[in-house]
Order: structure tokens, then C-alpha cells, then sequence
């Protein structure tokens, strides 16, 4: 369960829209590909693949974007401190395709796909390890901060690998999961971009607060879209989710509704999927209330992100915060 579907088919956010942001994302841009080079032209070539094939880098550009909310600029060293957080999820997408045996990642061949399992374990092991020496230079919090974040990372991945199939999975389950392996990322590159820029305490604990509500309005929408985009939206088939055993929040509300619908649901589930279950699948997620239901849930965190900016100054970093949930919950709530 990946984070890519909303960036490969959600418009420009007010994050990335900013009248400054294009001198932002320059940097980031700039500072993501010098992150990667190495004397070995051939390590270089594989670090920088999902890089070169391109994304959003909503993660260095919340933490541009908080270290603006006083309305001054951003810091190279908070550039690069967005950076950090980019190159862990990177290097997570590396390992994630590993296990889930992908073929495709951005429109372009995975790393796995084109080099092999052991270069691409390597080569996401070393975009932490490039994360992880940013961080390093920019102080002792802010290194802990990303190294506590690569752990949450993973306590998330194997919460979601415990249960692979399992119908009956807890919707706490699927929160601590998603918090791990999504939410936490943006909770630090904001806390970051806080830290760096020198706001108070207070105002960095707010500024975490929104990134990781932000995260899970964000995976919530990437598990809706994943069953009710179509296949050319998400550049992969739609119900990946459930045909590699991931039961997500619109799928465990599905479950849940007291319907014979849901029952067959239930029972089509537990196993890995052919394409006619898998077809069907989708068809009574779609019919159900289980999207509307995760989609009210995404609300509740999108009204908990603006709600952590209550405290900052006015200022068009500030606003452009305010209303990020908003239009991330846009791209679903229209008809897809």
C-alpha cells in the first residue's frame, strides 16, 4: 500500500501553488537529484531512477511551506531537511516494490524490474542512508526526528503485513498502519521545516500536528482512489489493495455494513483474488456506503489539520495550509 496514487492523478495543491513556491521547488528539485550522486555512475543511474521519472515532492514542499507560515523564506537548510524526508519515502517505494513484486512505478519500470531484487534493496538502503546524513547535518533533533520516522515507517509496513488477508482486521489496525507508513512522513517534514526555520515550540507542535493529519486525509484518498479511480487514473489496475491481501478503510467499511452484499464480500476476501473476483470485488465497493464512510472519516482528519493552523500568523504559507485538506479531498469527493 503505497502513497503514489493521489500524486499520479491529483491536480496541483495549494502547497505547490504558492506565488514563491516555482524558487522552492527549483531547490528541491536541484537538491534532490545532488542528494544521489555517487563516484559509482551505476549506483548513481539506480538512486536517481524513481527521481528522474518525477512527483510532486509534497513532502520538501510542506516543509518549505511551514517554515514560511511567518512569512519569510525557506532556508536551504530546510530544502534539504524536506529532502531527507522525500529520500525515506524513495527509498521505502524501493523496498516496497521488492515485496509486492511491481513492475511499474511513475509510468516507468521499477527499480526491481529493471536491475534486479538485490540492487533495489541496496539502492533503497542507501537513499536512507542519504537521508539519514542530511539529517545528520542538521543537528542532533533533527536527526533523531528522521531516524525515530524510519522506524515508525516500518513498525507501519509490518502492521499491515501482519494482516495480509484478514478480513476481521481492526480499523485500528489500519490507522497505525497508515500513520507509519504515510502520515508520520508528512507530520516530520513539517515538524522539520518548523524546527529549521526557528519557530517556537508550540508552533512546531502544531505545524506536526497538521502534517500527520494532513498524511492521513492523504492515504485515505489513496485507498479510495485505489477503488474507485479507473486503471488509466492510476496508472495500475484499480483494487491492487485487495488483490495483494491490504483490506483498506473503504474495503473494511464495505465489510462491515450488515448487507448480503457485504457478506459476499467478506467471503470473496481472505485469499488472493482472480480477476473476476477481483472485478466483483470492486463492484460492491463501489455500490456500498464503505467510500462514503471513509471519505466522512478523511473529513474528520482534514477538519483536525485546519485546526492545527488556528495558531499561525496570516500569511499566504498559512492559507495555502488551510486549504491543502480541502482540495486533497476534492480529487475524490467529484465524480471520478
Amino acid at each position: 500500500m503505497s502513497s503514489e496514487n493521489v500524486t499520479s492523478s491529483v491536480p496541483m495543491t495549494p502547497l505547490t501553488t504558492l506565488s514563491d513556491s516555482e524558487d522552492d521547488l527549483a531547490r528541491i528539485e536541484e537538491a534532490m537529484h545532488a542528494s544521489v550522486i555517487t563516484a559509482d555512475t551505476y549506483l548513481t543511474e539506480i538512486a536517481s531512477h524513481l527521481i528522474v521519472a518525477g512527483g510532486k515532492r509534497l513532502r520538501p514542499v510542506l516543509a518549505t511551506v511551514s517554515a514560511r507560515i511567518a512569512g519569510s523564506a525557506a532556508s536551504d537548510d530546510v530544502v534539504l531537511g524536506g529532502v531527507a524526508c522525500e529520500l525515506v519515502h524513495l527509498g521505502s517505494l524501493y523496498h516496497d516494490d521488492v515485496m509486492d513484486e511491481a513492475d511499474t512505478r511513475r509510468g516507468v519500470e521499477t527499480v526491481n524490474a529493471k536491475w534486479g531484487n538485490l540492487q533495489a534493496i541496496l539502492a533503497g538502503d542507501f537513499l536512507l542512508s542519504r537521508a539519514s546524513e542530511i539529517a545528520a547535518s542538521l543537528g542532533v533533533e533533527v536527526a533523531g526526528l528522521l531516524a525515530r520516522t524510519i522506524g515508525w515507517l516500518c513498525e507501519g509496513q509490518i502492521e499491515e503485513l501482519r494482516h495480509t488477508y484478514d478480513v476481521s482486521r481492526s480499523e485500528e489496525s489500519y490507522y497505525a498502519s497508515i500513520h507509519g507508513k504515510t502520515a508520520s512522513l508528512y507530520g516530520t517534514a513539517a515538524r522539520i521545516g518548523g524546527i529549521v526555520a526557528g519557530h517556537d515550540g508550540a508552533t512546531v507542535e502544531a505545524l506536526t500536528e497538521f502534517g500527520n493529519a494532513y498524511g492521513m486525509v492523504f492515504q485515505i484518498v489513496d485507498d479510495v482512489l485505489d477503488a474507485t479511480a479507473t486503471e488509466e487514473q492510476l496508472g495500475k489496475p484499480a483494487g491492487h489493495d485487495m488483490v495483494e491481501g491490504v483490506y483498506t478503510l473503504p474495503v473494511l467499511r464495505t465489510v462491515a455494513l450488515e448487507t448480503p452484499a457485504a457478506a459476499e464480500l467478506a467471503e470473496l476476501l481472505g485469499s488472493p483474488l482472480d480477476a473476476a473476483n477481483q472485478a466483483r470485488a470492486l463492484a460492491i465497493v463501489r455500490d456500498g456506503d464503505g467510500v462514503e464512510s471513509a471519505l466522512a472519516t478523511a473529513g474528520d482528519f482534514a477538519r483536525r489539520a485546519v485546526e492545527a493552523c488556528d495558531g499561525f500568523p496570516d500569511s499566504a504559507a498559512t492559507d495555502a495550509l488551510r486549504s491543502a485538506p480541502a482540495a486533497l479531498l476534492a480529487t475524490v469527493t467529484s465524480p471520478v
